[in-house]
This record gives structure tokens, C-alpha cells and sequence, in this order.
């Protein structure tokens, strides 16, 4: 159990937007833990007090039947520690498919655990440019560029595995077995009208109530309605990081020029492995420099275990006199060789680790980084300073003294500026 009495938990369904939140609590003043599986009782004690207990998970790749045996478990451990306010994190493009990373699979495997009548799914998050007006979702292409309508968007519209074809997020929810999602639109967040609206809106008593979300304010607006509810029951609530921001309190406004990172604690050079091929990502290594690259070709990758050795040694060697990049050289093809891709370079990713001695590690794609850092012998992440919105630098967690204290970035593909990888290298 939790001696703190932790009231606020969140399941990250992928490891990038789980340490989002986590920087969300912690720079609202939170005591927050991300445990990277159910903790034990030992590494719970080790933690110590907290406010707010986290797990990353990975079931924004899971079929729904995978989620709910996950997830049950996770509701269960989350219950039994007495939290008030149990958040699915899920990502601010809400991309996600009735058969895999499927929303109301995880709200039906989550519900019996915190059976509040309220179930808010928040839509937007105006820091990272996400927007919901009137249900529908929008979000900028890269840190800064223009918003699109979800199902119009160049990168999430035609996603690999769950591209998003609705911007409706009640039918993007419907057909994920949410079939009865009501509305609080942004007009009724100014004065007090979002209580009124939200008490009509229950009288149906809806599935979920989807909430907009246009500017921070309407967070502030959103964060007292969740408190009020939450005296009723323990609650479930969806959505990307903005619950917690409503929750605790957005405590600074979206920043143009972020602060230098925090100095390393580490020896060594930095490691970047990058398994994305958003178009935004593609952009910040083109504009990286100080990097050695390694072509990851990822077909060799998942059939040739010399191939894997080969690069394991030229990493190694590289390492020992610069900073290393490597990067999959090429789209991986059907939605089955994506995950073999990611759990191969989750492989090569462990075989370096476990002989370089690196001062910071840096992940760059949601299913890379969930199964990268699965593969490392690693229990937990705290969070250490500002670095990119969504995606903040970590402090690693690890009964090996090789890896506690490393310096982890997790990184999804929308996230960063272009010199994203020349502001990561920065070690103070």
C-alpha cells in the first residue's frame, strides 16, 4: 500500500505520454513515481511517499482482448491502493482502433474499478496544440505548426497502424463500443455553466462524457467539476495529459524557449535510438549534428542476429568517443512489423546498454520507447527537469547501478522543435 495515500493515478497506454504526465504532477508539486510495470511492495516502500502513482504501459498496441487482461489487473492494484482518480492516459491524437489500442475496451476493463457515473474523457491539450471544439479534435504538425483537423492531419490521418479517420470523437469512440458519449462544449466552461451542462448532459446517463477543451482556462473550469464528482466514487477518467493538468493545476503556461536541461549525473556520451518516421522527427535528426549515425535497416534487424551483433559493436565503438545515433532506415512495413521492429531495436537497445557506460539515453517513437525501456533492467522514473513539451528528462529507477540514476528522454514523433536533438545533447 501507498503510505502517502497517494489520490491520483495514471496508465500511461504507451511510455512517452506516461512521462508527459508525469512531468505534469511533479512541476505542479506533486510527489509522482512512473513504475514501468506494477510495482512491488519493495519498490513501492523505495519510492517513498507519494502523491500520485503512475504505470506505462503499452496497450495502445494491444488487441482488446490483451487489454482487458492488462488493464483488470492494473484497476485492480490502483483500486487497492485507495486512488480517487484514475487516469487512462491515453495519446492527445487519440489515435487508436476498435481492434488495437481500442479506448472503450479500456474503459470497460477499468470501469468496475472506479464505478463513479462519471466517466470524462478530455479532449485537447492547448500546450502541446490539441484543441476539441464542439467534439471534434484538432492538432498542430510539430511543436509551433499549423492545426489541422484530426482526419486531415499529414501524420495522424495516414498513422501505420491506427490512422484516424474521424475527427468526431464521439464516433471515434462509438466505434469502439462508447456508444453514448455526451458533450460539455468550450462555451460552457466561461462563468459556471460547464456544472449545469455536465448535470444535463448525465441525466442520460451516458457511456462518457466528452469534454472540449479550446484554451487552458477552460482546464481550471474542468479541474473543479473532477473534484466535485470525485466525492461520489472513485473515478475513471480518458484523455491525454489535460486531466492531470485539470486535476493539479497547470502550473506554467506553454514556453517558446525552454531552460537548459539539468546537468547529467552520468559520465559518458549520449545515446539516441530513434524508431519513428513521423515527418517531424525525420526533420530534428536531419537537423542534428554532433551525432555519429547508424543505419538500422529493419528487416536484417528481426532475421540476422549478426547483423544485430555488428551494430552492437560499432555503437560500442562509437560511443567511446562521441555521441551515437541510430536510426531504422526505413518504414517497417505492415502493423505485425512494426511490433517486431520495435522489440528487436528493444534488443540491440539492451545488448549495448549492458557493455557502454553512456551519460544520457534518448528514445524517439511510442512503441520503440515502450518496448526499448522494457528491455532494460529498469523499475521506475522520476522526473528530473524540463526538456521538450511531452516529453521532459527522466531520472531512471533500477536495482543495477549501471542504469539507476541514467538520464532518460522518451519522445514521441510529434513532439520537439527541429534542434531537438542538439538541445537533448546538452548536458548543463
Amino acid at each position: 500500500m501507498a503510505e502517502a495515500g497517494a489520490r491520483y493515478g495514471w496508465y500511461g497506454d504507451d511510455f512517452t505520454g506516461a512521462t508527459d504526465t508525469l512531468a505534469t504532477l511533479a512541476e505542479a508539486g506533486q510527489r509522482a513515481l512512473l513504475f514501468l510495470r506494477i510495482p512491488t511492495p519493495e519498490q513501492l516502500a523505495s519510492a517513498g511517499p507519494l502523491d500520485a502513482v503512475g504505470i506505462a504501459g503499452a496497450t495502445r498496441a494491444m488487441a482488446p482482448d490483451a487489454m482487458a487482461r492488462e488493464l483488470d489487473e492494473a484497476g485492480r492494484f490502483f483500486a487497492d491502493l485507495g486512488i480517487a482518480l484514475l487516469h487512462y492516459k491515453c495519446c492527445s491524437t487519440f489515435d487508436s482502433a476498435p481492434e488495437i489500442g481500442s479506448l472503450g475496451a479500456a474503459a470497460r476493463a477499468l470501469r468496475p474499478h472506479f464505478p463513479n457515473p462519471l466517466l470524462p474523457v478530455v479532449g485537447g491539450q492547448p500546450n502541446l496544440g490539441r484543441y476539441c471544439l464542439f467534439g471534434n479534435l484538432f492538432a498542430a504538425a510539430g511543436a509551433g505548426g499549423s492545426v489541422h483537423r484530426i482526419d486531415r492531419h499529414p501524420t495522424m490521418s495516414v498513422h501505420p497502424v491506427t490512422p484516424m479517420a474521424e475527427a468526431d470523437l464521439r464516433r471515434h469512440l462509438a466505434a469502439q463500443g462508447l456508444e453514448r458519449v455526451a458533450l460539455v462544449d468550450y462555451r460552457s466552461h466561461e462563468g459556471h455553466g460547464a456544472g449545469a451542462a455536465l448535470d444535463t448532459a448525465l441525466e442520460a446517463q451516458p457511456d462518457a462524457v466528452l469534454f472540449d477543451v479550446s484554451r487552458p482556462s477552460d482546464l481550471t473550469a474542468l479541474g473543479a467539476l473532477l473534484r466535485e464528482h470525485m466525492k461520489a466514487a472513485p473515478m475513471l477518467a480518458i484523455g491525454p495529459s489535460s486531466v492531470a493538468q485539470a486535476f493539479a493545476g497547470f502550473p506554467r503556461a506553454q514556453q517558446t524557449a525552454m531552460p537548459k536541461l539539468a546537468r547529467s549525473d552520468s559520465d559518458g556520451n549520449l545515446l539516441a535510438l530513434v524508431g519513428s518516421l513521423s515527418p517531424v522527427t525525420r526533420v530534428q535528426v536531419e537537423n542534428a549534428s554532433g551525432y555519429q549515425m547508424l543505419a538500422i535497416d529493419p528487416a536484417r534487424l528481426i532475421s540476422e542476429p549478426a547483423y544485430l551483433d555488428a551494430l552492437r559493436r560499432e555503437a560500442l565503438a562509437g560511443l567511446a568517443e562521441r555521441n551515437i545515433m541510430l536510426v531504422t532506415d526505413q518504414p517497417a512495413g505492415a502493423p505485425a512489423e512494426t511490433g517486431k521492429v520495435a522489440a528487436a531495436t528493444g534488443a540491440l537497445l539492451r545488448a549495448i546498454m549492458n557493455q557502454a557506460r553512456i551519460a544520457r539515453l534518448v528514445v524517439a517513437g511510442g512503441d520503440t520507447s515502450t518496448l526499448a525501456i522494457r528491455a532494460l533492467d529498469l523499475w521506475g522514473l522520476s522526473y528530473r527537469s524540463p526538456c521538450t513539451p511531452g516529453a521532459p528528462l527522466c531520472r531512471a529507477h533500477s536495482d543495477d547501478p549501471r542504469f539507476d540514476g541514467l538520464d532518460i528522454v522518451l519522445k514521441g514523433g510529434q513532439m520537439g522543435t527541429p534542434d531537438f536533438f542538439n538541445r537533448v545533447a546538452e548536458t548543463g
